[in-house]
């Protein structure tokens, strides 16, 4: 489930951003919402506006409620801690490998 909402919450996140952006902005900001000679005048430039506003509005509202659910499904599965409280990671000594034989001494004979 909470994978679910997690793909979900991703989703709405990127047509947030995107519905952000097309939004008309005094700036200039992307622009592309802003009604000019683009998509042969499908819609006048208020009605984008108020269109776009409105996308903007019930999106953030979805992404809102999105972020609340997955905080409260995952409030229990977190159990609370402190650092100070745990002992620390005992890691165990590397045990050095042993070292290769030296060859025997030549004994010189004379």
């Amino acid at each position: 489930m909470t994978t679910v909402l997690l793909v979900i919450h991703l989703l709405v996140t990127i047509a947030l951003i995107v519905v952000v952006l097309l939004q008309r902005s005094e700036g200039g900001g992307l622009g592309i919402g802003s009604g000019g000679g683009g998509m042969g005048n499908f819609m006048s430039g208020r009605g984008t506006a108020n269109l776009l506003t409105r996308a903007t509005a019930i999106l953030g509202t979805i992404f809102f409620a999105l972020s609340l659910a997955l905080a409260l499904m995952n409030q229990g599965t977190r159990q609370p801690r402190s650092l100070l409280d745990s002992p620390p990671a005992s890691t165990a000594p590397a045990v050095p490998a042993p070292a290769p034989a030296a060859p025997a001494p030549a004994v010189p004979t004379n």
